[in-house]
């Protein structure tokens, strides 16, 4: 419930400064979001990158070593 709250509390703070913002600041601050959220997607498929990633067996790589 408080992150809620803390959610609506910036969200209208927000609001209130983009509605006194300059067009360009509103295309910089779209701009920075985007590139926030394909920063987010790169992240989450390189977490299920890593999760797929196969690793070998400990006599697998004693082999391929000695």
């Amino acid at each position: 419930m408080e992150t809620t709250k803390t959610r609506q509390a910036l969200l209208k703070a927000i609001y209130e400064e983009l509605e006194q913002a300059y067009e360009d600041t509103l295309e910089d601050v779209l701009e920075l979001l985007k590139i926030r959220k394909s920063e987010d997607e790169e992240d989450i498929r390189d977490i299920h990158a890593a999760k797929n990633d196969t690793t070998i067996s400990w006599e697998q790589y004693k082999r391929e070593t000695a």
